[in-house]
């Protein structure tokens, strides 16, 4: 008897496991949204431009966001359509420094219909958090003009950008993060 309610038990778990599994293929809220275009992206950055000129923030030009049904075919509503409520760009050094500005976290708003898509402009990707701490305030002429950890002039890192998300229905969802590296000097 106790080795039949043994198998028994083993064999419910594992039928248990195989049914988690196989609802973790699917995306929360039915869609699977991605950035799928991007324009506009700075390859190199002035600190002092950005800091005198342009407001103490760097902007990216374009930015398409997509939303995909994640059984394509399969039913749509509009429980499906996703309210981009944030994005935020984090930071990792290439070259050979290690400090790198705080993550930028912003609110923002757009609508996203399921297999639909939602144009950002203009997208903030450094704000004055980043640009008036080390390492990169260091860059200034008058902070030195060089990165005080490396003793280079120029700071090579990349920025990792994701969008944040809540489908009507109440799910989660996020871009997985697209990166592109950016130069920064003085």
């Amino acid at each position: 008897m106790k080795n039949l309610a043994r198998t028994a038990l083993i064999v419910l778990l594992a039928l248990g496991a195989w049914a988690c599994e196989s609802r973790t293929d699917e995306a929360e809220g039915g869609v699977i949204i991605t950035i799928s275009d991007f324009d506009g992206l700075p390859v190199k950055v002035s600190v002092t431009d950005a800091l005198v000129n342009q407001g103490n923030l760097v902007q990216a030009g374009e930015f398409t966001v997509t939303s995909f049904v994640a059984r394509p075919g399969g039913a749509t509503s509009d429980l499906m359509t996703v309210e981009i409520d944030s994005y935020q760009v984090g930071y990792s050094r290439i070259d050979e420094g290690t400090r790198v500005p705080p993550t930028l976290v912003r609110t923002i708003f757009g609508h996203l219909p399921a297999d639909g898509t939602y144009l950002v402009e203009n997208l903030v990707i450094l704000g004055d958090p980043q640009l008036s701490n080390a390492p990169l305030s260091e860059l200034l002429a008058s902070n030195g003009g060089f990165d005080k950890e490396t003793g280079d002039g120029t700071i090579i890192m990349n920025l990792e950008l994701t969008f944040f998300g809540r489908t009507i229905g109440g799910e989660r969802v996020a871009t997985q993060p697209a990166r592109f590296t950016v130069e920064f000097v003085s």
